[in-house]
């Protein structure tokens, strides 16, 4: 039986493609030849999986446009937000909720990224 085996993308329209791919590349250091490329996780308690998640509304989305946000690995949120804040980016909000850091930010078009260092997995 066919299954699917990862998450290939995040695919969406900007007014921009070349100035939303310099900021990717600046700003979170993410190049590629077909626009930022993330590799396969090798942390320490890596979820194994990406995750698709729904909502029947956009609160959670908010501020950010177009419905969806982009949730971004990162193996330090702290330093992170620090490097973000030093190049001028707005960080609108940062949670440590145990299972993981958490820290929001908006790409060049409004769309909502949420950085994610994973912490350890909740005993069960």
């Amino acid at each position: 039986m066919a299954r699917v085996t990862g998450l290939g993308g995040v695919f969406y329209v900007v007014k921009d493609p070349a100035a939303t791919q310099r900021w990717y590349e600046e700003i979170l250091g993410l190049t590629g030849d077909y626009g930022p490329q993330i590799p396969w996780s090798d942390e320490p308690h890596a979820a194994p999986y990406s995750l698709i998640s729904h909502f029947a509304d956009d609160k959670y989305i908010e501020p950010g446009k177009g419905g969806f946000m982009i949730n971004l690995r990162v193996d330090d949120c702290d330093a992170m937000v620090e490097q973000l804040k030093a190049k001028g980016v707005e960080i609108f909000g940062q949670v440590d909720e145990g299972y993981g850091k958490f820290a929001w930010l908006l790409d060049p078009d409004g769309v909502k990224i949420e950085l994610w260092e994973q912490g350890d997995a909740p005993d069960s």
